[in-house]
């Protein structure tokens, strides 16, 4: 039997989360070889530890995931500089239509226009926060594909081969030519 050294990182839902193959604490990571053969469930804090496993680092993902994090800190820095630059045209409208009204007028509606703005602008950032919140997804951040050290890799191709051979044991005790027939002879 072979079963190739590499194992993919899954995570499953928190309702099926089993024991931890070192530990024994419930866990929802589990590792995968790629044809499906062998998994089991891990922590996350094993998988930093450099004597359990070692990550499979592919140049190019990590290259394009680099590459993609840039772009979105671009994004991000184009969108501030443009709110910058609404909110200072905003402001620029606003002294202009103070300029304009009467001073009589304008002292006491001043002071109430400005703390109803200031109430709507905390109102509309203080949204804006929970909803770039609320839509923010965890990145994963470690690598998701692994080669376990040797010991635990032999120890899972035992485990298998344990399994395939209990397996043929139990279909040579249904084979009834198996077993050793009655003499037929008197001695």
């Amino acid at each position: 039997m072979s079963l190739t050294n590499v194992y993919h990182l899954r995570r499953v839902a928190d309702t099926s989360a089993k024991a931890c193959l070192i530990c024994y604490k419930p866990s929802t990571s589990v590792m995968i070889t790629p044809d499906n053969k062998d998994f089991f469930y891990v922590c996350p804090a094993h998988l930093q530890d450099r004597h359990f496993c070692s990550p499979i680092i592919d140049a190019e993902s990590e290259a394009a995931r680099l590459k993609e994090q840039e772009m979105a800190e671009e994004i991000e820095k184009v969108k501030k500089e443009y709110e910058e630059k609404q909110k200072r045209k905003k402001e620029r409208a606003k002294q202009s239509d103070k300029d304009e009204k009467d001073k009589d007028k304008g002292k006491k509606n001043d002071k109430d226009d400005s703390k109803d703005k200031e109430s709507t602008d905390s109102k509309t950032n203080d949204e804006k926060e929970r909803d770039e919140k609320g839509n923010e997804t965890k990145p994963e951040n470690g690598p998701r594909i692994f080669a376990l050290h040797k010991t635990f890799y032999q120890m899972r191709i035992d485990r298998l081969r344990g399994i395939e051979m209990a397996r043929r044991n139990q279909e040579r005790m249904k084979n009834p030519s198996l077993f050793p027939s009655v003499p037929t002879k008197d001695l």
